[in-house]
């Protein structure tokens, strides 16, 4: 039996290392076809595998309001998210701008947690937020440089991602009965599947290319990202507030920096080093107020302890 702890860490780090493999996803994937066909592929895998497993472990039925909340979570957490970074990025925003400009979601989690879940935020977490975005400014410091002729219209897409991705944690949260993350995801991935077919499909993008770098990019991005970022992110927000959750995402950059140099040999500078110090920082003084993770009762009580 995992003590509270070990549970929370292992929760924390899973979701950091699955959250930051999507944007190596992105990179194999768009590689090999345009990120409409890649975000279609990948929901329409992950959702095989998830309703697969729903099936197989014989799930109880959900009731019509759980679906449709869960799949109004979806459209947001994993629709709207991801439609609005990668239309960001296609118009010329530089993907470490937007993934920065996404990181804002921290501040804007723990602004709205206060007055809409009662959650207090303590001097000292907002001290820790603060030190994240500094981390997060280190990391991502080259890609502000320079001119631009990027249209305004497109940075505000990634500010549209993340409040999509506030809108949908805010409202999982106040959710009164807790849906198991194995009845919950099925319904987001189809829900997001859907989406992306109808775009793909309409603007002559969902054809995939017959290689086996794309296929092994969208096995990367189905599994890792999807099934394994959402469904620690969704864990790590049972097992905690909003504030510790949404910040674990500061490392996600760091960390993303760290697979890059390991599976493209990209340079890590003393910049990036330092962010990456601020940002551990960050999220270390904010975990100090955090109350203790639940018990293995209480997360089975919650819908989120690991019974297969």
């Amino acid at each position: 039996m995992l003590s509270k702890s070990q549970i929370s860490i292992m929760a924390a780090v899973g979701f950091v290392i699955m959250w930051s493999s999507g944007f190596i996803g992105a990179r194999l994937g768009t590689a090999e076809a345009s990120s409409m066909t890649v975000l279609m592929w990948r929901f329409i895998v992950a959702s095989i595998i998830l309703v697969s497993w729903w099936l197989w472990k014989h799930r109880k039925k959900l009731s019509i309001k759980s679906v449709i909340t869960q799949a109004i979570i979806g459209l947001f957490a994993q629709g709207g998210y991801l439609y609005c970074v990668f239309l960001s990025v296609e118009n010329g925003v530089s993907a470490g701008t937007s993934n920065l400009i996404t990181t804002l979601q921290p501040i804007a989690a723990a602004a709205l947690a206060g007055p809409i879940l009662k959650e207090s935020t303590s001097m000292k977490q907002w001290g820790g937020l603060l030190l994240g975005i500094f981390g997060v400014l280190f990391v991502v410091y080259d890609d502000l440089g320079g001119s631009s002729q990027v249209p305004l219209w497109a940075y505000a897409l990634s500010f549209l991602a993340m409040i999509s991705l506030v809108f949908a944690t805010l409202f999982e949260k106040t959710r009164k009965n807790a849906v198991s993350i194995i009845d919950a995801l099925p319904i987001q991935t189809l829900i997001s599947a859907l989406l992306f077919t109808i775009i793909a499909f309409s603007t002559g993008k969902a054809s995939p290319p017959l290689t086996p770098e794309f296929w092994g990019a969208v096995a990367w991005v189905a599994v890792l990202s999807t099934i394994g970022g959402y469904g620690f992110y969704w864990w790590n927000l049972n097992l905690g507030s909003i504030t510790r959750v949404s910040s674990l995402l500061y490392l996600t950059p760091p960390v993303t920096m760290i697979w890059s140099f390991l599976m493209f040999g990209d340079r890590i500078g003393f910049l990036t080093i330092g962010g990456m110090i601020l940002c551990l920082l960050g999220v270390w003084v904010i975990k100090q107020d955090e109350p203790e993770a639940l018990t293995q009762r209480e997360l089975n009580d919650k819908g989120c302890g690991i019974d297969g």
